[in-house]
């Protein structure tokens, strides 16, 4: 028993080191090296959690696709509206993003461009942004557009371009002209 709590609380501990580390400079800007150091196991431990680095690479963007889809969920319910607000709502999911972590993108995005096309870490990519899509057209059809997949895609987009621009703009009036671009899309749509 005592030995699950202390590997359980080794394994946190590296994934918080690696998705801060990983967030903030890229996958392929962190070395296993670095990620001990944050977090302060030894390199048999960490080995003995994540045999390899695309291992623990693809367990924090599980991780990040649980955590990123729960942010946008919440931000959604929030506007305490039915399904076109919370379409346009689920934008201050970004914001409170960049305010807690600054102009740091998309783990995914920059995980697509970062990851080989026939790795783990793409494929963890491409459920989540299915996963996302998935819930965007559920939204859609409750808000009663007319092409639901369409416009998910189209909402899709504009997270994803926010995320992106906020990252190389470093200017959080990006977010603010997604959700209005939302905004129109939504009342043209629906």
């Amino acid at each position: 028993m005592v030995t699950r709590v202390r590997k359980t609380k080794s394994e946190e501990r590296i994934l918080t080191a690696a998705a801060e580390l990983f967030y903030a400079n890229g996958l392929r800007g962190v070395g296993i090296d670095q990620v001990i150091a944050a977090s302060g196991v030894a390199k048999s431990t960490l080995y003995a959690h994540f045999r390899t680095k695309e291992e623990l690479v693809a367990t924090y963007l599980r991780r990040t696709d649980d955590s990123w889809m729960a942010q946008l969920q919440d931000a959604a319910a929030r506007t305490g509206g039915g399904p076109r607000e919370q379409l346009i709502g689920l934008f201050d999911a970004l914001t409170d993003a960049f305010d807690r972590h600054g102009f740091f993108g998309c783990p995914f995005v920059s995980a697509a461009v970062e990851a080989d096309l026939d790795s783990e870490a793409r494929a963890v990519t491409v459920r989540h942004t299915r996963r996302r899509q998935s819930w965007l057209t559920e939204l859609g059809e409750r808000a009663g557009a007319a092409e639901p997949d369409a416009l998910a895609r189209q909402i899709g987009l504009l997270i994803d371009g926010a995320l992106a621009s906020g990252r190389l703009l470093q200017d959080r009036a990006v977010v603010e002209e997604a959700k209005s671009a939302a905004r129109r899309l939504v009342a043209d749509r629906t």
